[in-house]
């Protein structure tokens, strides 16, 4: 740096804090040593953040070095590192703007990150702890932040851990997510359509499988992107092969299938079910072992049991209401059980009790090498899809209540999709997939579960739910609504990260909360293409430039259309 660029700091703050000497000594030794070099001063302190003054000239300098974090050193997104005693502080540059006062300075906000003792040889970073103790004072100096001081901030400090990618904007860095960290406190997945959403999730999971091969991983896919990617290391269960029973269903859930009226009727119809339903569930063998059972209890009964407890309820002379509400249940019963699209859950078949076989098949207990099953709900009628959702969801949280005592396996419940499930309170309607999975989030980390939240619309989300996610990590969001939501939900340190997110290319994202050691810009893996979910965009340019063999796809599709229902 010139004796120009020294003047300038002078400018900024009067004589030099850090001393003279330290500097001049620095431009007799190294010439052009960025690292040892100051860039900038502090000016102004406050709790979480600061005000700086950069030199231009220094960060021009800067932007030639071999270093590509001391090239990025000074810009927005970039670390900046102060000396703080003998201990050096991390901070983020969140913006810039120019100094009026003087020519070639910048003036720009910080967040701060961490702190961690200096080296005394190689003045480098070691020992980083996320927060800060002691706080610079204005005048102090700042430096740029190479990427052997990023190595240590980003290096794992011994917990398990999973790499997923580059930090940005190093070439070497690995990217790592602390498992327990992450899981322990839920994580949520958000991004725009098109940014690499799905198979960023593949590799998140494929990454915990290869590190947990004996996990417990429940994966709702509600348009069988993910049956190609797990189709070696997962079990996949769709309309063909999942075999639900209806009994799993409590009353709450028996009532979104079943009742079709609303208003006052509907309450008369729901008394109605309750007494028809705990009369068919008593008629079980194992109710009758059991002695006191409850509407909600998970006792297999027969569907011609309760079909001819309605009759009969019917029938009675002294029936407090019309037949008009038993007519409507019948209907609706008569109707799921001639539909083929229901079979895979109100089949004559599914009578016997499976429950543990269900459970260890859906929960991967044992897994036998597959820890993670896919429950593919694309092919399930979309009348009854949340309420299939709400049973999957609810017997995971079930099975971790009553299991207190065994000290259960930890699950993570996987939800793709996840505003269309628990969404705000202006498109809420009041469904039991919403609530179970509101609870989950609220309550479930006390019991074992972890819950990933996987959404392309934030802003669609309960609200309650993404502040209880640990982790997020947050791909490119278009939406203004959806970028204001997740900085809502951030913690107050990484927003300067946040103002990156407009900007972020495709597989890049910001990861922020538990799972890492300070908010991080990353670069995904490229994944294997047997491990990727089938989420590719057509080419519209190459299926509408050839022909031939309409009229046969034409008939082959409308087949498969009506032979589904």
């Amino acid at each position: 740096m010139t004796d120009h660029g020294k003047q300038d700091f002078e400018r900024f703050t009067g004589p030099n804090p850090a001393g003279e000497e330290e500097v001049a000594a620095a431009y007799a030794t190294s010439g052009q040593n960025n690292a040892r070099l100051p860039i900038g001063v502090v000016l102004e302190i406050s709790g979480s953040g600061s005000q700086i003054a950069l030199d231009l000239q220094r960060i021009n300098e800067c932007m030639a070095d071999a270093d590509p974090s001391i090239a990025m050193a000074g810009q927005v997104g970039s670390q900046i590192k102060i000396r703080v005693g003998d201990a050096w502080l991390l901070a983020n540059v969140r913006d810039q703007r120019k100094d009026r006062r003087t020519e070639g300075g910048i003036i720009a906000n910080i967040d701060f990150l961490g702190e961690g003792s200096e080296e005394k040889l190689t003045g480098r970073i070691h020992g980083f702890k996320r927060g800060v103790t002691r706080y610079p004072i204005p005048g102090a100096m700042i430096y740029p932040a190479t990427t052997r001081d990023l190595e240590q901030i980003y290096a794992s400090d011994g917990r398990a851990s999973i790499t997923i990618g580059k930090v940005f904007p190093t070439k070497d860095i690995r990217a790592g997510l602390y498992i327990d960290a992450m899981l322990g406190k839920h994580f949520a997945l958000l991004g725009s359509t098109g940014t690499g959403k799905s198979t960023s999730a593949a590799l998140i999971l494929h990454r915990i499988c290869e590190a947990a091969p004996k996990g417990h991983i429940v994966m709702i896919d509600p348009h069988g992107e993910y049956s190609a990617a797990f189709r070696t290391t997962g079990q996949i269960l769709d309309v063909s092969n999942l075999q639900m029973p209806y009994w799993l269903m409590n009353f709450e859930e028996h009532c979104e299938v079943l009742l079709t009226s609303s208003g006052n009727e509907r309450q008369v119809d729901a008394d109605i079910l309750a007494k028809c339903l705990l009369g068919a569930r008593q008629k079980n063998r194992l109710a009758q072992t059991m002695g006191k059972i409850t509407v909600d209890s998970p006792i297999p009964y027969l569907l011609s049991d309760f079909s001819n407890i309605l009759q009969d309820e019917m029938g009675k002379l002294d029936k407090a209401t019309s037949s008009a509400p038993f007519m409507r249940i019948k209907g609706k019963l008569d109707e799921i059980k001639a539909d083929p699209r229901y079979q895979f859950m109100f089949s004559g078949m599914l009578v016997g009790d499976t429950m543990a076989d269900f459970i260890s098949k859906i929960f991967r207990m044992p897994g036998n090498g597959k820890p993670i099953s896919i429950i593919d709900v694309s092919g399930v009628p979309s009348d009854i899809t949340s309420t299939v959702v709400a049973v999957l969801s609810r017997l995971v949280f079930d099975f971790a209540i009553w299991g207190r005592e065994e000290k259960t396996r930890p699950v993570l419940l996987v939800c793709e999709e996840a505003h269309r499930y628990v969404p705000n309170e202006k498109n809420a309607d009041g469904s039991s997939v919403g609530k179970i999975l509101s609870r989950i989030a609220k309550e479930g980390r006390k019991y074992g579960i972890s819950l990933g939240l996987i959404t392309q619309r934030p802003s669609d989300l309960a609200e309650g739910v993404l502040s209880q996610c640990g982790t997020i990590i947050s791909m490119r969001l278009n939406n203004d609504r959806d970028q204001a939501f997740v900085k809502a939900a951030m913690p107050e340190g990484a927003r300067g990260f946040l103002d990156s997110i407009p900007a972020l290319r495709n597989r890049e994202c910001i990861i922020c909360g538990e799972g890492v050691a300070i908010p991080i810009r990353v670069n995904f893996d490229n994944l294997e293409e047997h491990k990727r979910p089938a989420s590719e965009d057509p080419s519209f340019v190459d299926l509408w430039s050839k022909d031939g063999g309409e009229e046969e796809l034409v008939e082959r599709v409308v087949m498969r259309w009506r032979s589904q229902g």
